[in-house]
């Protein structure tokens, strides 16, 4: 989808998620949400990997490709997560790689790393949960309450079981196809994920910005997958989630993408 592709997002985002205060199911929501300011591009999750606590991020964090970084805690009772994410979070801000900053936790010690951020000039934003104290949040320029993430995750989920209508048919039903087939053949899942990073304040989307948030969310995401050589043609497939308008400016078509209630 080459015309999809241009004017990719200025700002380069790093998230940094503290894995014991997160939730592994909420990781691509995060991506959607951090997505919406930028183009993510460092991406680490910090934790001690030899506990089982950590073991329900192991297999998102390798499909997402988030790098994990280890961190032993020195004596029980203490978080030395915070410590590590906080140093890393440090170097990146003054190795000038990044233009903004998603921290993902609900832990009142990111407050001064928000505000120390946010005081060089840079984008920071911040996602966890309700109990998050008014401290953190108040340090970041955005900050994304996970149970709205909840929400979304349902949603999508929902979408996913949909497809584009289609006439009943006598043939039996097929066989049940593997995991990875059932996801290959559905980019519902997506697409959604794709139009809430793109969409503008009156519900429309436009489709070069849909093409740039797939790129960010799915690398290898390709319209003749799922049997169309083009963005737009498969987004008119799904006629009852998506309606499409089209918009000329100085002589070129602009295409605008809108999901139904």
């Amino acid at each position: 989808m080459p015309e999809e592709l241009t004017n990719l997002p200025r700002r380069k985002i790093a998230i940094l998620i503290d894995g014991d205060n997160a939730t592994a199911s909420l990781l691509p929501q995060m991506l959607v949400e951090a997505g919406k300011y930028g183009l993510v591009t460092v991406r680490r999750i910090y934790g001690d990997w030899t506990t089982t606590s950590m073991n329900s991020w192991k297999d998102i964090l390798n499909y997402h490709a988030f790098q994990p970084v280890q961190q032993f805690r020195y004596t029980v009772g203490k978080n030395a997560t915070d410590s590590a994410m906080i140093i890393d979070a440090m170097d990146i801000l003054h190795s000038g790689v990044v233009d903004g900053f998603c921290l993902v936790s609900s832990d009142s010690d990111y407050t001064r790393l928000a505000t120390r951020i946010r005081e060089s000039g840079v984008f920071v934003m911040g996602i966890g949960e309700k109990k998050t104290p008014k401290s953190f949040v108040n340090a970041c320029d955005v900050f994304v309450y996970t149970s709205n993430l909840v929400a979304e995750e349902k949603a999508v989920r929902s979408a996913g079981r949909r497809g584009p209508s289609r006439k009943k048919s006598a043939a039996p039903p097929a066989a049940p196809a593997p995991a990875e087939a059932e996801t290959e053949s559905d980019p519902i899942p997506i697409l959604r994920q794709a139009y809430a990073i793109a969409e503008q304040e009156d519900g429309w989307a436009r489709l070069d910005h849909m093409g740039n948030a797939l790129a960010q969310l799915d690398p290898g995401f390709d319209p003749r997958t799922y049997g169309h050589r083009q963005l737009s043609r498969l987004i008119a497939s799904y006629k009852d989630l998506f309606q499409m308008r089209t918009q000329e400016i100085d002589g070129s078509t602009l295409f605008y993408v809108k999901m139904k209630e």
